[in-house]
């Protein structure tokens, strides 16, 4: 039976998007495929930020220690930066250019030029090892790439083939490393673009690498319209809320504040937090990097009415030693997304940050960040659902075969969880196989998770079919883990699975079969595949086990009873 709260919503919501208002929805064609649209939507994210950043332009933006810009600011500087890498390096339409920067204003500000002149944006993953940024930047085909200066430290140990500009690096460490820097190079350059090229809706907007089951990242390729209707349908959403808070007499701050405690380089960094940010005026304080107690001290000082991030920092939040030395009253909404958030962490949510309410949204890169979305009161009553289909965009499917999505099953039935939608990618960059198994037509994306249904259409999570596990949002893939835990001479048999974990969600472990005649210590084997792994990929957990793994009639290794079992044994269940 459809609750209180969604029956407010859905009647708000189609008054929002109804004929003739700015967030209409009708239909459009996309790759063969009829799917709702909206209307009069910006073309481009061109036009996007044009109309936003000016709607906005006196209001502060960007809070970053003692820095703090407006949106116009922010704006003149991405047009600089624009003018910048066309003048100076030629960057034109459909030229692929990197951004490998942790959380600084620059990042934004080169998001923006990028996107300004038509080029590609690829954010890169700033936790990747120095291999990792290079496999991003040869498939990519990256021309240029903006780097602060770790990675730029990183991407200089690489034969790269790409020019980096630097940022936040001084003039002494950009020499050494043979680079020139952004301040530079703004310097020498003409203020504005010469030319700007139309750009069409369903131009490439964006590559974003996402690790899947096959252990190389994907490069998921979106467009300008996805792009631009994933951020429009998350701003309906917030807009409704806003309006059954308003309509409850609820008192309203002058402007909303977002604690960016979330990468940037994250579809929920860049989607749903940054460019609603910058629709809705919502000023932003940006975290170089996660500290749980930084973030109680920015939330009172700087008034953050809105939360967001994977449920280990919320749960960080709840449990600091210094919590109750601040004054959190500010906080309107905890969200939660990239990863699935405990049950029993929502009322606990709830009755610790009295007067917030917990959200869970569920959505992945190739999606633009959209999915589902549990709200309030409904997330409370099911806290292990991650909610409804998005409204207006979005349409969920469950479906038990390969290929072409089905016309679905019945509530309670599990599958695999198919999305549908304008704001999908249109695909993984060169990647053809990959793109036909993951985007099998008619609008719809095989998200790989399985899940069910329920009578009120509330979306819940099972289990993966993909091979990967979700440690803190970030997806690692187990057979890129197996692949390195191979590479040492000693290892005859190894299974890489995913374990609970009340902080991170999962974490890595892995079970070994050593080489008879062989002896291996499991903290040399750690140490062994460190050498190759980025630091959030490694095994939490390695067993060595005295026996051959399991294995299924195929002869292949039986992962599900192995973690079944190291799993128990993790919990502390094992017989």
């Amino acid at each position: 039976m459809k609750s209180a709260l969604d029956t407010a919503l859905d009647a708000v919501i189609a008054g929002i998007t109804a004929a003739g208002g700015p967030l209409a929805v009708g239909e459009t064609v996309v790759r063969g495929a009829t799917l709702p649209a909206f209307t009069a939507a910006p073309p481009s994210m061109r036009e996007y930020f044009a109309f936003f950043f000016a709607s906005n332009a006196d209001k502060e933006f960007l809070v970053f220690g003692e820095e703090r810009l407006t949106f116009a600011d922010v704006h003149a500087r991405g047009l600089a930066f624009a003018a910048m890498l066309q003048h100076r390096h030629g960057i034109a339409k459909g030229d692929r250019v990197a951004i490998a920067i942790r959380n600084y204003p620059e990042w934004i500000i080169a998001f923006v030029g990028v996107l300004h002149l038509g080029a590609i944006a690829i954010p890169m993953n700033a936790w990747w090892t120095a291999e990792e940024l290079d496999y991003g930047l040869k498939d990519s085909g990256a021309r240029l790439a903006v780097a602060d200066e770790e990675r730029a430290r990183r991407i200089a140990t690489l034969a790269c083939r790409a020019t980096v500009i630097t940022v936040r690096t001084s003039p002494e460490v950009a020499q050494s490393l043979g680079f020139a820097r952004a301040e530079d190079e703004l310097a020498a350059s003409p203020p504005a673009t010469w030319f700007l090229p139309d750009i069409a809706p369903e131009d490439d907007a964006t590559i974003m690498y996402t690790s899947g089951s096959t252990g190389s990242p994907k490069g998921a390729v979106s467009t300008h319209r996805a792009i631009v209707s994933g951020a429009m349908n998350y701003l309906v959403a917030g807009l409704a809320l806003l309006n059954l808070s308003q309509a409850s007499g609820a008192a309203m701050p002058a402007q909303q504040v977002m604690l960016l405690n979330v990468p940037l380089f994250h579809i929920t960094g860049s989607v749903p937090v940054l460019l609603v940010s910058i629709a809705i005026g919502r000023k932003m304080v940006i975290m170089h990097k996660w500290d749980a107690g930084e973030a109680l001290r920015l939330i009172e000082k700087e008034r953050a009415t809105y939360f967001v991030g994977v449920p280990t920092m919320s749960l960080e939040l709840m449990q600091h030693p210094d919590h109750g030395k601040y004054d959190l009253s500010s906080l309107v909404d905890i969200a939660s997304g990239g990863a699935p958030r405990p049950p029993e962490h929502v009322e606990r949510l709830a009755k610790t940050f009295t007067g917030t309410n917990p959200v869970q949204g569920y959505g992945l890169t190739e999606t633009n960040g959209v999915g589902a979305g549990n709200f309030r009161d409904n997330y409370r009553a099911k806290p292990a659902s991650t909610g409804r289909a998005a409204a207006p965009l979005v349409e969920l499917r469950i479906d038990q075969g390969d290929g072409p999505v089905g016309p679905g099953v019945p509530s309670g039935t599990v599958g695999e969880v198919c999305i549908r939608t304008v704001c999908n990618c249109r695909g993984y960059w060169n990647k053809p196989e990959a793109t036909a198994g993951a985007f099998p037509g008619d609008g719809w994306f095989r998200s790989g998770d399985l899940g069910y249904l329920d009578e009120d259409g509330y979306l819940f999570i099972v289990d993966r079919k993909k091979d990967i596990i979700i440690r803190g949002g970030e997806n690692i893939s187990c057979q890129e883990v197996e692949s390195a835990i191979y590479t040492h001479p000693a290892v005859a048999e190894c299974s890489v699975f995913g374990l609970p974990d009340e902080r991170l969600g999962e974490i890595v472990g892995a079970v070994v079969y050593v080489k008879p005649g062989s002896t291996l210590e499991a903290a040399d084997l750690y140490d062994f595949i460190a050498r190759e792994l980025a630091s959030f990929k490694l095994p939490a957990k390695i067993w060595l086990s005295p026996e051959p793994l399991p294995k299924l009639g195929s002869a292949k290794i039986d992962k599900v009873t192995l973690r079944t079992h190291y799993r128990a044994v993790h919990l502390g269940k094992a017989a």
